[in-house]
């Protein structure tokens, strides 16, 4: 699915389209991911429970390499 960056095991992830339509627990797993405004690229931990959050939003985020 993603590459890992780094020896340290991090996800970078980018927010590429609006949640405005999207559902309610949608919107509540982009905000748990930490973003904050479009477009925003953020780094995470390379964990299940990080990989499980985006492959609950693949339409609104994609992981950067």
């Amino acid at each position: 699915m993603a590459k890992k960056s780094g020896a340290n095991g991090t996800l970078q992830i980018k927010w590429v389209r609006s949640a405005i339509c999207a559902p309610e627990k949608q919107k509540k797993v982009v905000k748990g991911l930490g973003f904050t405004r479009l477009n925003q690229v953020i780094e995470r931990p390379d964990t299940a429970a990080i990989r499980g959050m985006v492959a609950k939003v693949p339409h609104l985020v994609e992981i950067v390499t």
